[in-house]
């Protein structure tokens, strides 16, 4: 029987399927952080324990498939849903099981991001992985978000420069999803300057149109970025559970994620690459010169 709750207020509900940081920075840790500080309302499906620090992923163990199919239907069938988050997904088997997942809840509201790989370098999916995102997820899709490594793997080839962009995600997009985004924050030379590239389907004037849009912003010097497409994409999925459109939703989320990078260059977390500061907004950290004035 469903209790009675009166005067219910909308609140954000975000889905994770993704993997487990035993860091915290990235994974489903990091996706929960995003999402609570936007003022969502976070669950997860966990795919896989990763025993994981900012120095890099020493094991990971996949979680059984229909204990992942268990996790997601206890939060879609109680609880429900207005966008799911996809991250890790280590296994073509694990990608089918949360494919036909999404298909049973009817589930349409989708933010993909096709993590193969962690900001150490480690593999966390293989070319049989992502052949199988793009055969049963990539239809299901409202966006795609590869970093660099990630479009190559997807595409077969090394995207290496802004220019190849364009015809980089316009390939993706022909595979299935409603929109994608290429972050170019793996660019390689150090560029001061970051672009990432949106191209998705609308409609105008009842016209099927392609738009794109080119988001650019600075480049922080620091190397605390560990869950940084983590957390864009979780920021991505919380923005479109409050009901901003797409291309609102991606530039706010970049923006979120922009000053969690500047608020996280000066965290001492670990002896390797750090997280962000997912709460930059409640917890503002001190910049250098400020803590030597205490």
């Amino acid at each position: 029987m469903k209790l009675s709750k009166p005067n219910p207020i909308f609140i954000p509900k975000v889905l994770s399927i993704a993997g487990s940081d035993s860091g915290g920075g990235a994974g489903i840790q990091a996706d929960l952080k995003v999402i609570t500080a936007l003022g969502g309302f976070g669950m997860t499906a966990i795919t896989a324990i990763t025993a994981q620090n900012t120095l890099g992923v020493t094991r990971i163990q996949d979680i059984d498939l229909d204990v992942i199919e268990a996790q997601i239907d206890a939060v879609v069938t109680d609880i429900g849903v207005d966008v799911v988050k996809i991250g890790m997904l280590a296994s073509p088997a694990i990608v089918k099981t949360v494919a036909a997942c999404l298909k049973k809840h009817g589930i349409r509201r989708i933010v993909l991001d096709p993590v193969l790989r962690a900001t150490s370098g480690a593999s966390l999916g293989g070319d049989d992985t992502a052949r199988t995102m793009v055969t049963e997820l990539f239809p299901l899709a409202t966006i795609i978000t590869p970093n660099l490594h990630e479009a190559s793997i997807l595409l077969g080839r090394p995207i290496v420069a802004v220019d190849q962009f364009k015809t980089a995600a316009e390939e993706l997009l022909a595979l299935g999803p409603r929109a994608v985004l290429i972050k170019g924050g793996h660019l390689e030379g150090e560029p001061h300057e970051l672009v990432d590239y949106l191209i998705w389907h609308d409609r105008k004037d009842d016209v099927p149109v392609v738009f794109h849009k080119e988001f650019k912003h600075r480049r922080i010097p620091t190397v605390n970025t560990h869950g940084t497409g983590c957390s864009l994409s979780s920021a991505i999925a919380t923005y479109l559970a409050d009901k901003h459109d797409l291309s609102h939703s991606v530039a706010k989320a970049i923006t979120f994620v922009s000053a969690a990078i500047e608020a996280g260059q000066h965290l001492d977390i670990g002896q390797g690459p750090g997280p962000l500061w997912h709460m930059h907004d409640f917890y503002p950290t001190a910049l250098l010169d400020e803590k030597e004035k205490f």
